[in-house]
């Protein structure tokens, strides 16, 4: 792992029991609530090997990856219910794959743009952050999901 990436750093911290938005780890990758919720179950899965785009991934690895991350989002969507699952694999800012997964719902709370065009000091307010009630309720319930669609047979991760 890189010593100067962010998301390496996050499973680092996963490493040693201390990421408090942890979830659960699969083979490729690990799945963490997002540090803030403006969009409520905001989810990322954190891909375990420090690699910048999916075609540099091995080929078997690549697909468990994406099938993983495709667990990740029907969980995710299953959970919290969105009209609409954003997916983003971007990787500017940090290029250690990691996939953001935005649910997104159609009511006034939620503005009709992309999640980037939303100023940063709205989504990642203060009020935005979970306490440590609500935090341990988001996982409680993305794991339960996740346990639920990887039980329905679809998978064998």
């Amino acid at each position: 792992m890189s010593t100067s990436c962010l998301i390496c750093d996050r499973l680092n911290l996963i490493k040693r029991n201390e990421n408090p938005y942890h979830v659960c780890e699969l083979k490729t990758g690990h799945v963490v609530i997002g540090d803030f919720q403006y969009f409520k179950g905001y989810t990322l899965f954190l891909c375990k090997q420090h690699i910048p785009e999916l075609h540099l991934l091995d080929s078997d690895y690549k697909i468990q990856f994406l099938t993983e991350m495709s667990i990740v989002a029907e969980a995710v969507y299953t959970c919290f219910k969105p009209d609409k699952l954003n997916y983003e694999l971007l990787g500017n800012s940090e290029s250690h794959m990691h996939w953001h997964l935005f649910p997104r719902f159609q009511h006034e709370t939620d503005p009709n743009k992309p999640v980037w065009c939303i100023d940063q000091g709205i989504r990642y307010a203060d009020a935005t952050r979970p306490n440590e009630s609500d935090l341990h309720e988001l996982k409680r319930r993305l794991l339960d999901s996740l346990n639920s669609v990887r039980k329905s047979g679809k998978t064998d991760t």
